[in-house]
């Protein structure tokens, strides 16, 4: 069970600010990003639209009843006025309207906090700070009860999730051999729904009306996190400053934090922008932006480099029941446990680099460069196993599938039916993917040594090359004229026979 732990609390009182930024009619159309590059604002609109549209599939789920209202609060952010005009609501709300509590996803970081302020001066609205540890680290989660006091915020919530996103996310992916575009292994693509998910249990705990989030209008994040609100709370507001607001970049953010008194942890010097869980760390910015730049040595901060792995090769042994790891080197240990351990055991080996220009769900290419230690060594095994125990057309129909099911991850479709149904389907035939996999780890590399299963289809009396009872090599000469035929019959055709 998730742990929750609130610091601080709300008061009852609550402060009400003028906005500042001109607000921007919510509902957008006709806007095109004619130029060579958008700004985070062009590709803002251009995404809101987008995610209006996709807003509707989730909720035509929803009872009548709640579909026209559910859908009137995600476009105008206003649940009991009566929008007017650009900019303006009915009942003195103010130019960007009033929300009564708004749970924020926190990192504390320079862009979630300032979204603290520029919620309470642009909503008048009590601010709940909400922080998911995923496995993100020691540093990434120290003092962001200090972070989210200074930054204005009346409450920090923190829920350890890890053992949740490992259990209930990662391994169903994990099962459905879901990799996107051959090569990418979904770490953050997973993570969101988690994430997003507790967001709306802990605005149901404090009574909140909206749920924020600080992803660009150019990212793949805020599809993935408004398609689970929708699915999972339809008449919840969603806010996205970097939709709405003036600020255009770091600078901007430091400039407007300055003004306000919160304190940033930052200079103006960006580096990489970086995303961790348990699963893996990602970087993307700075000199990965040109494809044509080798990412600098000292970037990678998961896995040494292979160049410098150990000169000698570490065995490792994964137990696997029906389809999902359950223990290393005979050792059953908890899914995040689990991860965790084999994460150390492949950095030090330098497995799991990944360096890919993937395709985003918002239309642009995205250069970025991967560790997954841990999950390569997983997907790995689980694929090892899985030759032992699945048949021809199961394997290829099951490959098939997983270029959706990873598709659907990745574009944040975690609650569509058709996700939920495939993952059944996996969950169905992989029942006999049972047994151990040993691997062979080396300076990046990792090989299969041995593979058993109490339910391998795999026969060596069939498969030796000697002869046996079951099988005749006398019978195939007519297996490949019955086979051949389609062959022998154009053949035949295009030589006038």
């Amino acid at each position: 069970m998730a742990q929750l732990h609130a610091i601080a609390s709300c008061s009852s009182s609550r402060i009400s600010f003028r906005p500042s930024v001109q607000a921007e009619w919510p509902i957008r159309q006709n806007l095109s990003c004619t130029k060579k590059t958008c700004s985070f604002q062009e590709a803002g609109a251009l995404s809101s639209g987008f995610l209006g549209h996709l807003s509707i599939h989730h909720r035509l789920h929803q009872a009548p009843s709640s579909r026209t209202k559910a859908t009137l609060n995600v476009l105008s952010n206003e649940k009991d006025g009566v929008l007017t005009s650009p900019g303006t609501i009915e009942n003195g709300r103010g130019l960007r309207g009033k929300l009564k509590k708004v749970v924020l996803a926190y990192s504390g970081g320079l862009d979630t906090s300032v979204i603290v302020p520029w919620l309470r001066e642009n909503y008048g609205c009590d601010v709940v700070c909400f922080t998911a540890d995923v496995g993100q680290g020691d540093m990434e989660m120290e003092g962001l009860e200090r972070k989210a006091k200074a930054s204005g915020a009346c409450q920090l919530v923190i829920k350890d999730l890890k053992e949740e996103f490992v259990r209930d996310f990662i391994f169903p992916c994990l099962r459905a051999g879901a990799i996107y575009e051959r090569k990418y292994l979904l770490g953050t693509s997973m993570a969101r729904p988690v994430i997003a998910k507790a967001m709306v249990d802990v605005a149901k705990e404090v009574g909140a009306d909206a749920v924020a989030h600080g992803c660009t209008g150019k990212g793949n994040d805020q599809v993935r996190f408004e398609l689970t609100f929708f699915a999972l709370n339809p008449e919840l507001n969603v806010v996205a400053p970097w939709r709405e607001w003036d600020i255009k970049g770091r600078e901007d953010a430091i400039e407007y934090a300055k003004k306000h008194n919160v304190p940033v942890p930052v200079t103006k010097k960006s580096i990489y922008s970086r995303d961790r869980n348990l699963w893996h760390l990602s970087h993307e910015g700075d000199i990965l932006e040109d494809p044509a730049n080798e990412p600098k040595k000292d970037m990678y901060m998961m896995s040494v480099d292979p160049e410098d792995a150990p000169n000698q090769p570490e065995y490792v042994e994964i137990g696997i029941v029906a389809g999902i790891p359950v223990s290393i080197n005979g050792k059953d240990l908890s899914p995040a446990s689990l991860l965790s351990e084999l994460n150390e055991i492949g950095g030090r080996h330098g497995i799991g680099r990944v360096d890919m220009v993937e395709n985003r769900l918002v239309g642009m290419k995205s250069r970025g460069v991967y560790e997954t230690p841990g999950g390569t060594i997983l997907y790995t095994a689980v694929r090892e196993l899985e030759s032992l125990t699945l048949d021809r057309e199961t394997v290829q129909f099951k490959d098939t599938i997983a270029l959706k099911y990873a598709e659907l991850v990745y574009a944040g479709r975690w609650f569509d039916p058709l996700r939920e149904s495939m993952d059944a389907f996996m969950e169905s035939i992989t029942k006999t993917t049972t047994g151990s996999v040993t691997l062979k780890l080396y300076k990046g590399s990792v090989t299969v040594a041995s593979r058993q299963s109490p339910n391998s289809l795999y026969r060596e009396d069939i498969s030796s090359f000697e002869n046996g009872d079951i099988y005749n090599q006398a019978d195939a000469a007519g297996f490949i004229r019955l086979y051949g035929l389609p062959t022998r019959v154009r053949s035949m055709l295009e030589r006038g026979l």
